[in-house]
């Protein structure tokens, strides 16, 4: 569904792009087409994929990733980036906070969206009846979808379920419960009734989608008294059983471009690279960039398409770089890159003198010839092999914890293990911001977890544990997998959250995990120096954007601790 979903957003966006600084005051898409389009078979069709534009500008930009994997006890911040309050929990994130803004304005963009073809269908014409079910049932997902993400990262949030179509100076402010069950919970019971397993154009929501959705929700909710831990373990239980999806044999593949319908994908963000490298699509996925040391600095390397551009947005806490046991668990070393191949004849470095003495080498001779390793970090586990000697007598620069990673804070923010999940080489040139990775927000692995998680919370332990040593024989090394699983005995929480770190590392579900479990203010403490000191209670949500509250007749009631 990719090129279909795309090739119109170009347009709604410009369409609507005339609103992106109002709130209520806004002239809204609907309004732009018209019941006179909307009501025509295509024209409905049309507006249903425009609805899931509104995932696109959070799920794959950096303003997802932001303010899903800073201010986490996984990552921090690097050396460059302008969002890094959202890390550090300082006195600008605050109500005028770009991310947090454009966050509220999008999600509300795309739930006006999905009201709108919920009420132009009401006169549509030329659609048979089970196909225009469906497709609000699609519709009814992505706002169940819109006012989840709203209510997780902001709490208590305005509630419409009616279609905005002229200027709207009232707001209300409707507790979380409520959206729950007046909004949330209605549509994804009516998308599960009505959507089905599997669609032709993948990436269009469908029942397991559904199901998933409802029981991530459910779990949320169970933690504050209104959801249904059994009940999510039920419908993850459906998902994992009824279906056709497989965890893939080797961890590495599902990150492979080309392998985006690979059998652990429940549901994606959709992207095209023929969209992205044509400028069409604006968005498309950039976690290439963001997790990514600073290599191209580095002797005998220079920037390239391969090896990605490094924008330095987000480093590794230490509480990450250990949770992996690298003789068993295959998943670190399938994650993180660990060599930089030369591709600069240019900046290769000499062997001096000193090195000669010590017999390392032949002074003023090249250390290495393009094509060979450059920079390696060893990494956590494998640092206690380099030994001082080791490391001046080896050809390639060598970046071990106790060099790096500690001392002087700009040179631990430059070098650093970096992410190789979203690594796009198929870029047009280096400089291209826009991937065609799809970002994928449900598979399989992340499923037994979360149904580890439920199962927990209802007191089930065995069969939580068996879950996550489903997910952790995958993730094992070949001839590992027994020694990769664990007992009953450790199986709480906490594990549970290890895990879900594990597997899934800088794929955006942290702050929103840490923030469903009520773990957020006491993992940022323990494992976040740079935000661990200023985190508390009250940043479990975001501020309400100061346009929100401008422009609301008498002002809009602000999230308790921001000003």
């Amino acid at each position: 569904m990719k090129n279909k979903i795309f090739l119109l957003t170009f347009l709604m966006t410009a369409l609507c792009w005339q609103s992106c600084d109002d709130y209520l005051t806004e002239d809204l898409v609907s309004d732009v087409s018209a019941s006179s389009y909307y009501t025509t078979p295509s024209g409905f069709e049309d507006a249903v994929k425009a609805t899931y534009w509104w995932m696109k500008p959070f799920f794959g930009p950096e303003r997802g990733f932001s303010m899903s994997v800073f201010g986490t006890d996984t990552y921090t911040n690097g050396a460059d980036g302008s969002h890094k309050t959202l890390n550090f929990y300082n006195g600008d994130l605050n109500p005028t906070q770009s991310l947090v803004r454009d966050t509220w304005r999008d999600f509300y963009q795309g739930i006006n969206q999905a009201n709108a073809v919920i009420n132009r269908s009401t006169t549509l014409e030329g659609v048979s009846e089970a196909q225009k079910t469906a497709r609000i049932a699609e519709v009814r997902f992505l706002r169940a979808f819109y006012y989840y993400m709203l209510t997780s990262h902001y709490g208590d949030v305005h509630l419409t379920l009616e279609e905005t179509e002229g200027i709207e100076i009232e707001a209300n402010r409707t507790s979380v419960a409520e959206i729950y069950n007046q909004a949330i919970i209605p549509d994804l019971e009516f998308a599960i009734a009505n959507l089905p397993a599997s669609q032709n154009d993948f990436g269009r929501a469908s029942k397991p989608a559904a199901e998933f959705l409802l029981g991530k929700v459910l779990l949320r909710g169970s933690y504050k008294g209104y959801g249904d831990a059994n009940r999510a373990a039920s419908l993850f239980s459906n998902v994992i059983n009824n279906y056709d999806f497989a965890l893939v044999d080797d961890f590495l593949d599902l990150f492979t471009i080309g392998n985006e319908q690979n059998s652990e994908i429940i549901f994606s963000v959709q992207n095209s690279k023929s969209q992205v490298d044509e400028n069409l699509d604006p968005e498309g996925h950039r976690g290439h960039l963001y997790f990514l040391m600073e290599y191209d600095k580095l002797p005998g390397m220079t920037r390239d398409i391969t090896n990605g551009r490094p924008w330095k947005r987000f480093r590794p806490t230490e509480y990450t770089l250990g949770l992996w046991d690298r003789s068993v668990d295959a998943r670190y070393d399938k994650t993180y890159k660990h060599a930089w191949i030369s591709n600069n004849a240019g900046n290769i470095p000499s062997w001096t003198a000193a090195d000669a003495a010590l017999g390392y080498g032949v002074a003023g001779q090249p250390k290495f010839a393009v094509g060979d390793t450059a920079a390696y970090i060893p990494g956590p586990q494998m640092d206690e092999l380099w030994s001082d000697e080791r490391v001046a007598s080896t050809r390639y620069a060598v970046f071990r914890k106790q060099d790096e990673y500690c001392g002087d804070c700009i040179r631990r923010e430059r070098v650093f293990p970096s992410l190789n999940k979203w690594i796009d080489a198929t870029r047009p040139d280096r400089q291209k911001t826009q991937g065609q990775k799809d970002f994928i927000y449900m598979r399989l692995a992340d499923a037994y977890l979360l149904r580890a998680e439920a199962r927990l919370s209802t007191g089930d332990v065995a069969g939580a544990t068996e879950d996550i040593n489903i997910v952790r024989r995958r993730g094992a090394w070949p001839g590992q997998e027994g020694a990769n699983e664990v007992t009953s005995a450790v199986v709480d929480l906490d594990f549970i959250l290890d895990e879900r770190g594990r597997e899934l590392i800088g794929e955006g579900h942290r702050w929103m995990d840490l923030t469903r479990t009520g773990k957020l203010v006491e993992r940022v403490r323990l494992h976040n120096v740079e935000g661990g000191s200023n985190i508390q209670d009250f940043h479990v949500v975001r501020p309400i954007p100061q346009t929100q509250i401008d422009n609301t007749l008498g002002g809009y009631p602000q999230n308790p601790g921001y000003q």
